[in-house]
């Protein structure tokens, strides 16, 4: 069976689950520097939305009950078998950037590459969209700000695996939980308005239709964007690259 197979159809009114992960690996990225220079990458924590609203966490525990450094292979396909089991129960599992970060380094730690395609494959990635419509990515603060989605930030992304490192890790839980919120209602709302908006650099609000949100085999299927006008753009391959091998079986 092909993994560009259709999906079991999503159920008129589903439920929104996004998930994030932490990585734990300490490194200063430079401006402009290519974040996959530095992989595989170890995850600390993992968090998800669940079905009430709440949010449910994957970390490891040493025998003293605090944190450990990272999730083991056990851990990982647990969070990959939920999310796999959660879109076949027609969920909408989401994740900014999911497809090409997320899900990509869950199955490096869990060992099985396989199931991540099939998950990463049925993923909504907003962000994975945007860049093929659009041709350069957005962040989902600035979406979350153009879109009116307030989330009290308590760290930036890069700090978090140095606060783990530290033994901060309840903030890192909190700011976990806090981005898998975040993302879900970002989803809920360009689901509503059926485009998304986001603040440029240059300070200003711009906006993007999203007639509908598309699964991540759906995205791939698109042509290219034009990068014409883009100086030094990655190229629109190289953002699902590491799903390719799977994608033809």
């Amino acid at each position: 069976m092909s993994l560009f197979d259709p999906a079991p159809p999503v159920r008129s009114t589903p439920r929104v689950i996004a998930f994030d992960i932490e990585i734990a690996n300490e490194f200063e990225l430079a401006p402009g520097e290519d974040l996959d220079k530095y992989a595989p990458f170890d995850i600390s924590v993992a968090a998800s939305t669940t079905r009430d609203g709440s949010v449910r966490h994957w970390f490891a525990k040493k025998s003293c009950g605090t944190p450990s450094r990272c999730i083991d292979a056990e851990l990982a396909r647990d969070l990959l078998t939920f999310l796999r089991s959660e879109q076949q129960a027609g969920s909408i599992v989401a994740a900014w950037n999911g497809m090409a970060f997320d899900v990509r380094w869950i199955g490096h730690v869990a060992q099985d590459p396989q199931l991540a395609a099939e998950v990463a494959l049925d993923l909504y990635d907003p962000m994975f969209q945007f860049v093929s419509r659009r041709g350069f990515p957005i962040s989902l603060a600035s979406a979350a700000d153009g879109l009116g989605v307030v989330e009290t930030k308590l760290m930036s992304g890069a700090d978090a695996p140095k606060e783990w490192a530290k033994g901060n890790h309840q903030k890192v839980i909190d700011y976990v939980a806090g981005d898998c919120r975040l993302t879900r209602e970002v989803v809920e709302k360009v689901v509503a308005r059926r485009e998304i908006r986001w603040r440029t650099k240059k300070g200003t609000i711009s906006s993007e239709a999203f007639p509908k949100l598309e699964r991540v085999r759906d995205v791939m299927r698109a042509p290219p964007p034009d990068q014409s006008w883009m100086s030094d753009p990655k190229p629109w391959e190289s953002w699902f690259g590491w799903l390719a091998p799977f994608a033809k079986r």
